[in-house]
């Protein structure tokens, strides 16, 4: 074969590969379009596969390292994977077409090849059908925009690869604008309808028989606002998981199976548990792989029913004393001691509303004092175990099933009439903060701060209130405030809590792995950038 033989073969490659390339987008972004940031987009299966497979250390070291741009850089892996993937079924469509002298032939395999790719990888044929059709629009109009050249005269012997590719980019960039408008609407009204994109989450939907919002007002009254802090209730509740993409279960559809070692194994519905008498408890979650003073530590009021009941219909049979919780569509579980679950609940609304999607709708649960982990988000199976197993975190390195450790943060500071305000959040869990100390010479001398009072406990039909309502509330940070006259120029403003025995917070600094972040939280503060 002569060398120009050779490159008359080959010259059609570098446009084809452009056009796949531009497909391959387009089709992640149709798919998008059609449905949202849910399970069925098909990028989600490879990002939780990716996770999965992920060793223990990279995983402690995006966490502690990384932080969210970790989860965020996986994700976009994973696009670029399933972008591959789609361009290869692209560019086998595209050799079928210098085979084959039909310009259909490339539209009409890019369309069989792609949808058939996501529906394996999602088994989602709606978002298959989004994906295969934004792909061969772009392959149809790569194919066909050298006829324009035709029909209007031009030559097309020197400018059709070149018309191919830019046509076919230009038509992903604007399939791509569209995809993404769509998606982020869809991915909302996922969010936002606690499970269901047909979910207004109309707080009406609880059927409560309680004033949610006097709850939320007493809790707005209790709370500090220095500078950017949050108030005793986030107004921006963090939101971790082991994937990106949030599973999306209707209420309908939702079970608990209660099985293992037990008397009686059971299962439970959505509207199981919408009939047994509910109740509302401020409490607070901290995520075991944040810094030391991050945010990832909020308050909210939940919804639901008490585990205990549950507990004792189950009857456990083992002497293990420990339970693994299960959750749906990420396949998380935790284990951990039963005697820290049974105080807890089964949530199913958030600060009265319809449980979010992102916070594990319909039911989550809710371990008192314990870290994040173990509060496990679409939960579907509470399993009494004979012996104790590693849960999800434990098998990667990880060990913070224990109660939370007790921590001040300093998130908020301003001048006010002429000082300085200090502010932040203080949480112990179960253990309570009685007092906040702060030092504004770097730990030589100590200072009591102000602290908010305490939330207000469980309450509700299925709520002990302790005659009369006048419980306080369990598991729930407090807010703090510490006005000083500032010393010249920059100075290190340090804080601990205390606990309500008296336990100072230790000093020890340790960082987020194995089991949590401690330590005093210190940070410099200048009067003159306030």
């Amino acid at each position: 074969m002569s060398d120009g033989s050779l490159l008359e073969r080959t010259r059609p490659l570098a446009p084809s590969a452009a056009v796949a390339l531009a497909a391959g987008v387009a089709g992640v972004l149709g798919s998008f379009a059609v449905v949202g940031f849910t399970p069925g987009f098909p990028v989600a299966p490879v990002e939780s596969l990716l996770s999965r497979l992920m060793p223990g250390a990279v995983v402690t070291f995006a966490i502690t390292v990384l932080g969210d741009i970790g989860q965020e850089l996986n994700l976009a892996f994973a696009g670029t994977l399933v972008v591959a993937l789609y361009a290869s079924l692209v560019w086998v469509a595209l050799a079928f077409r210098r085979q084959v002298d039909d310009r259909l032939v490339p539209v009409l395999g890019t369309l069989a090849l792609v949808w058939v790719g996501t529906a394996v990888l999602t088994l989602n044929p709606l978002s298959g059908a989004g994906a295969a059709a934004a792909a061969a629009l772009v392959v149809a109009v790569s194919e066909f925009a050298p006829l324009v050249s035709q029909l209007t005269g031009e030559p097309t012997t020197d400018g059709n690869g070149r018309r191919r590719a830019l046509s076919a980019l230009g038509t992903a960039a604007v399939a791509g604008a569209v995809g993404t408008a769509v998606g982020r609407t869809r991915t909302e009204s996922a969010s936002a309808g606690g499970g269901s994109p047909d979910t207004e989450g109309d707080p009406g939907d609880l059927d409560l028989a309680y004033d949610v919002e006097e709850h939320l007002g007493t809790a707005m009254e209790r709370s500090f606002r220095v500078g950017d802090m949050e108030p005793a209730i986030s107004e921006d509740f963090f939101n971790v998981s082991i994937s990106s993409v949030s599973p999306t279960i209707a209420p309908a559809d939702w079970t608990l199976s209660v099985t293992g070692a037990v008397e009686e194994e059971f299962e439970l519905t959505y509207d199981d548990l919408q009939a047994v008498d509910h109740e509302h408890r401020f409490m607070t979650l901290r995520c075991v792989g944040e810094q030391l003073n991050g945010h990832k530590m909020d308050t909210a009021l939940w919804t639901g029913v008490p585990v205990a009941p549950i507990i004792e219909r189950a009857r456990p049979s083992s002497d293990c004393g420990c339970v693994m919780l299960r959750a749906e569509g990420d396949d998380f579980y935790e284990e951990f001691p039963l005697e820290a679950l049974e105080p807890g609940m089964l949530a199913y609304g958030m600060n009265g509303r319809p449980l979010p999607r992102d916070h594990g709708a319909p039911v989550r649960a809710l371990v008192p004092g314990h870290w994040g982990e173990v509060n496990v988000k679409w939960l579907t199976g509470i399993e009494f175990l004979e012996a104790e197993a590693d849960g999800y975190w434990e098998k990667r390195g990880w060990h913070g099933t224990g109660p939370v450790k007790t921590v001040a943060k300093l998130h908020g500071r301003e001048l006010r009439d002429g000082q300085v305000v200090v502010g932040g959040h203080a949480y112990a869990g179960t253990r309570g903060v009685s007092t906040v100390e702060v030092s504004t010479d770097g730990g030589d001398t100590w200072n009591e701060a102000e602290l908010t009072e305490r939330l207000p406990g469980a309450s509700g039909p299925a709520a002990d209130v302790g005659g009369g309502g006048d419980a306080l509330a369990a598991d729930a940070a407090r807010n703090w405030r510490y006005a000083y006259d500032p010393p010249g120029g920059e100075h290190e403003v340090v804080v601990r809590a205390v606990e309500r025995n008296g336990t100072v917070q230790t000093r020890e600094e340790t960082g987020p792995a194995p089991d949590g972040p401690a330590g005093w939280v210190s940070d410099t503060v200048d009067p003159d950038a306030l």
